[in-house]
């Protein structure tokens, strides 16, 4: 296990500007950097990066984080990993305390060693083998794109493996999926007379292979086993490479193969990935959005493309999001993606992908030819299966559509079929809504307070606005505001006043104990005190908060004044809180002399606080 304090003396030691922008161009405007979110495609700049507080924030798509959880985000890091990385970079050796140490990195690095050994041996194999040379000249491809994807040969014998691994009877071998032991105890090669398909991770590394058949045969692919490395409803064929062109395309296309991928990037359309044989699953559909706002899924024109295509959909509709688009291409039913793109060039391709079915209209038209739409009984049917569909649509306003084109295509209308849903009926007006007094805005609402004054939005970036008011913050909450940017100041706040039935106020109660305990205030900004409280039952709820900050401009004198104020209204709960039990008592059983006595002083220190907080507004 990685020392905290290590990760703390890291963290002070980088600078998040440096680090992102080895990944990512950024742009300085006012106290910040910005640039395109490399989270999900877009075209204005809404990806905010404060050195002051060593914090990053997407206000597009709510990512957010400090130096290391970006690097876990960007790179598909596990947090050691993530920590030997940036220690790297700065020249730091990352120190290990020997608890909880865990055997299964030195495995997994076996394993990632035995694969890159493979892949090495199989791409040796593809220069001699004319046969393995000629089918893919067949299918057009160039030497440069069975390079760059790494393609290679699996010779076609029972053991070739063993003339790269002398200890061809090796654990590390079978837990990679390179090898099968028969019932006999017999071990021989998994992938043999194949071309060879390296399947790698977010970072590069070689997890997986796939295997295709050169000659008529079953099964024509061949995919590893699912290992330590590999799980095919996690992992996406050619995305590593498809990380760039995807943002630079603005979409992703989504085809059944390898060969599929392979071919679109020979004639240029290198923004495309495989599922690996598998369903798409809700974590392809996940992952993908993470990289883009648009997904074009191919599938075949046949019946078996457009089943695939209704598990795709199945599988997307709890990850749907009101600013991303999900559609399908239904190619002609003589085409595949590779030959398409050979008959008729990619920017037919790319043509038909713009124009692809949005996912709501593939929804409604293949439910409506499901069911006779000119019956009575049929348009009932329709409405009844369209039901669990809709109610597992995540995104509230796509799902809003969904419901008025169900009512639209049965004639019904849409308050009956969102009654049909279970729907509640939205409140009757009966007359036109008052328009609300003007309110001060309060500190932390949509509208900055004076303390935290300051350029909220900039030229060329974008910042989504709540449909209505924000909540005020409680008092709780403004004071993790304040004491995430002061964290020194929980110094001064007293423990038993910070009220416990709240997310923000367990996360004061935390920092608090941290200084009790004698612990030093991380001293890498925002950032660093985030990571201190990764994987806390706070982390969260101090992310969160961060994430809320980190386009702010504080004025110090104003915010002084604010943390007073705040600290004297957490008291003047207290005291009103103590005081409403007390009268409560009195009613109900009456107060003994100590009561009575109790209830004296907290009128009077309640008084008192009145009268300082009176002096303190003048």
């Amino acid at each position: 296990m990685i020392p905290q304090s290590f990760v703390q003396e890291l963290l002070s030691r980088v600078d998040i500007v440096d680090v992102i922008e080895r990944y990512v161009p950024l742009k300085k405007s006012g106290a910040n950097y910005f640039a395109c979110c490399p989270f999900h495609g877009e075209k204005s700049a809404s990806f905010s990066v404060s050195p002051s507080k060593q914090f990053y924030h997407c206000f597009g798509c709510g990512v957010h984080g400090s130096a290391l959880g970006f690097l876990m985000e960007y790179s598909g890091l596990g947090f050691v990993e993530a920590v030997k990385e940036l220690a790297a970079q700065v020249g730091l050796q990352v120190p290990d305390d020997g608890r909880n140490a865990s055997p299964q990195d030195d495995s997994s690095e076996r394993l990632y060693e035995a694969m890159g050994l493979a892949a090495r041996f199989y791409r040796e194999q593809l220069k001699p083998a004319r046969r393995a040379i000629d089918y893919l000249k067949r299918r057009g491809l160039s030497g440069e794109v069975a390079a760059r994807f790494g393609l290679g040969y699996a010779p076609d014998e029972w053991q070739a493996l063993q003339k790269v691994f002398p200890d061809y009877q090796a654990k590390t071998l079978a837990d990679a999926g390179l090898v099968i032991d028969n019932d006999q105890g017999r071990r021989y090669d998994r992938f043999r007379d194949r071309i060879i398909f390296p399947i790698h991770d977010r970072r590069g590394r070689i997890i997986a292979f796939g295997g295709r058949i050169l000659d008529k045969g079953e099964p024509k692919y061949l995919n590893s086993p699912e290992t330590p490395l590999f799980e095919k409803g996690r992992e996406l064929y050619g995305l590593y490479l498809a990380q760039k062109p995807i943002r630079d395309e603005g979409f992703v296309v989504v085809v059944e193969g390898y060969m599929d991928v392979v071919a679109l990037a020979q004639y240029g359309i290198a923004n495309a990935v495989a599922t690996l044989g598998t369903a798409t699953t809700p974590q392809h559909v996940h992952t993908l959005l993470r990289q883009t706002d648009r997904v074009v899924f191919c599938f075949d024109g046949d019946a078996a493309g457009r089943r695939a295509a209704w598990r795709a959909l199945e599988n997307a509709l709890e990850s749907l999001r009101d600013d991303a688009t999900l559609a399908f291409l239904f190619l002609p039913t003589e085409h595949d993606p590779d030959s398409f793109v050979r008959a008729e060039g990619a920017d037919a391709f790319r043509k038909a992908a713009t124009a692809a079915t949005p996912l709501a209209r593939f929804l409604i038209e293949e439910l409506r030819s499901r069911h006779d739409m000119d019956a009575a009984e049929g348009r009932a049917a329709f409405v009844h299966e369209a039901m669990p569909f809709v109610n597992r649509i995540s995104a509230p306003l796509l799902r809003l559509q969904v419901i008025k084109s169900v009512a639209e295509a049965s004639g019904l209308t849409q308050a009956e079929v969102e009654h049909a849903l279970g729907l509640p009926a939205p409140a009757r007006r009966d007359r036109p809504p008052r328009r609300p007094e003007p309110q001060a805005s309060p500190p932390f609402d949509d509208t900055p307070h004076p303390a935290f004054a300051g350029k909220r939005r900039r030229e060329g970036t974008f910042r989504p606005r709540p449909a209505g008011r924000r909540k005020p913050p409680s008092t709780a909450g403004t004071l993790l505001r304040l004491v995430l940017q002061h964290p020194t100041w929980a110094a001064r706040m007293p423990v038993d006043l910070i009220p416990s039935d709240s997310p923000e106020g367990l996360a004061l109660i935390a920092i608090i104990d941290l200084l009790s305990l004698g612990e030093p205030i991380p001293a890498g900004g925002l950032g660093a005190l985030i990571e201190r409280f990764r994987d806390t039952p706070h982390g969260e709820t101090m992310s969160r908060v961060a994430a809320e900050l980190v386009d702010a401009e504080f004025d110090e004198a104003v915010v002084e004044i604010l943390f007073e104020d705040s600290l004297r209204k957490l008291h003047a709960d207290s005291l009103a809180n103590e005081i409403a039990n007390l009268l409560q008592q009195d009613r109900e059983h009456g107060l003994d002399a100590a009561g009575r006595h109790r209830l004296g002083e907290l009128l009077l220190e309640k008084r008192e606080l009145s009268n300082a907080s009176k002096v303190s507004d003048l």
